[in-house]
């Protein structure tokens, strides 16, 4: 049993850091866009962007509708980001539970 209870310790840390990843990459690469930095012309730039973008929007989206407009200061990452780190923190007594 300690076995199943270390393998879905790993896969909900695994997860969560994949989405950590995904997220600072998105947000890494839309300011650089913003900016003018790279160019979203660029096949690898677009093709990176539009994967985390559609990988982020149905997390991001809810999270969206709920924030009051602040302009052009998008918190909904940071928000999702502590989300998953609550939900992390939740659950590991739970799941990561290894009996002495």
């Amino acid at each position: 049993m300690a076995g199943l209870s270390a393998g879905l310790c790993f896969l909900l840390q695994a997860l969560s850091d994949i989405v950590f990843l995904v997220v600072i990459v998105n947000v890494i690469l839309s300011w650089l866009i913003t900016f003018n930095i790279v160019n979203i012309h660029n096949r690898f730039v677009f093709m990176i962007y539009d994967m985390t973008d559609r990988l982020l929007q149905p997390l991001l989206g809810p999270i969206r509708r709920f924030m009051p407009n602040l302009g052009g200061l998008d918190l909904s990452p940071i928000i999702l980001l502590l989300g998953v780190q609550l939900i992390v923190v939740m659950l590991s007594p739970y799941v990561c539970y290894a009996p002495f």
